[in-house]
């Protein structure tokens, strides 16, 4: 790839532990939309260049490793940095340390910082996240959350472009985000483009398509644990409010601000995630028809558990059978 003055730089950062699989992926899927790009242009040099980072000694900042435009500007600094996901553990903020006055440096710099599933913990000992809508892998959530309680999880979604950041959730989401990065550097014609030749999907899934309920239950509370096993045990059949409570031995007022503390939902918003969690399995596995499949995860309105189901899941239950069933 040639280097051009108006070529534009992506850097992908090869943190400790960071998944080579989504960097040499995202070098490849930038390099195609180069090629469809400069195509169209009728132009020989490259509009975009991909660069690896990487930290040549511990106590010096990271550099390039790897560059499709080695003869470019080396002094230039990228136009994004993006923080590929992890297959190991998160990134502690000991590993994380030696990349966070850098990145604070490049942002403060103009540059466009990304992150994809675990590499939104190190992006978050930046403190870039702070009042922050962003996302992770939906199983880190409640990770996450805990070790930066500032910024706002969401993990419904699976990208977030917040301008100067972008965040994406599930380890294969490199994809979104990458021809996220691609409709706005290249166009959407570019990255439609792109899309079709990988045969990836656009941007515009969610990742509460495929992520499930994960009930938080290392939270200390006795009372409301007792209940909780008593829903999962049950299927979340009876949820009646009057019931709960007895099961807890609480008071009601108790139970409710106990309950919404320890798991973080209102019990009506815990019993509709357990029950579309056995919805799904039945979709998923089963050939009964959606209104059985209501009435067996405990609704008595078919149309209250498709309205419940498409809130929570992003599909119709229908939809969620066609892309989903097993058999």
């Amino acid at each position: 790839m040639t280097a051009s003055r108006s070529s534009t730089e992506i850097g992908l950062v090869l943190y400790p532990g960071a998944q080579l699989a989504a960097i040499h992926g995202l070098t490849d899927l930038f390099g195609v939309a180069d090629r469809i790009a400069s195509g169209h242009r009728k132009r020989k040099s490259a509009l975009l260049r991909v660069s690896h980072w990487q930290q040549a000694a511990s106590d010096k900042p990271p550099v390039r490793v790897f560059d499709t435009a080695p003869d470019g500007n080396a002094k230039a600094a990228p136009a994004a940095l993006i923080l590929p996901p992890s297959l190991g553990e998160p990134p502690t903020a000991e590993k994380a340390a030696p990349f966070v006055r850098w990145l604070h440096r490049h942002h403060e710099a103009g540059v466009t910082l990304g992150s994809v599933c675990a590499g939104a913990f190190l992006l978050g000992e930046t403190g870039l996240l702070a009042g922050r809508s962003v996302t992770t892998h939906w199983a880190y959530a409640e990770q996450f959350q805990n070790r930066f309680p500032n910024a706002r999880v969401d993990i419904d979604r699976l990208i977030i472009d917040d301008g100067d950041i972008i965040t994406a959730g599930g380890v294969m989401a490199w994809t979104d985000l990458g021809l996220k990065l691609v409709d706005r550097l290249l166009g959407p014609t570019v990255m439609i483009e792109t899309a079709r030749l990988l045969l990836v999907d656009p941007p515009g899934r969610e990742q509460r398509y495929y992520s499930a309920f994960a009930p938080r239950l290392t939270h200390g509370d006795k009372a409301v644990l007792k209940v909780q096993h008593w829903l999962q045990a049950t299927g979340a059949r009876d949820i009646a409010l009057a019931t709960l409570v007895a099961r807890s031995g609480l008071e009601e007022r108790t139970f409710l601000r106990r309950f919404q503390k320890a798991t973080g939902l209102t019990t009506t918003e815990y019993c509709q995630r357990l029950r579309v969690g056995k919805a799904r399995e039945l979709l998923q596995f089963g050939k009964l028809p959606v209104d059985r499949v209501a009435w067996d995860v405990g609704y008595g309105d078919a149309g209250a558990f498709r309205k419940v189901f498409t809130r929570i899941t992003g599909l119709t239950p229908g939809d969620y059978r066609r892309r989903f069933n097993a058999e």
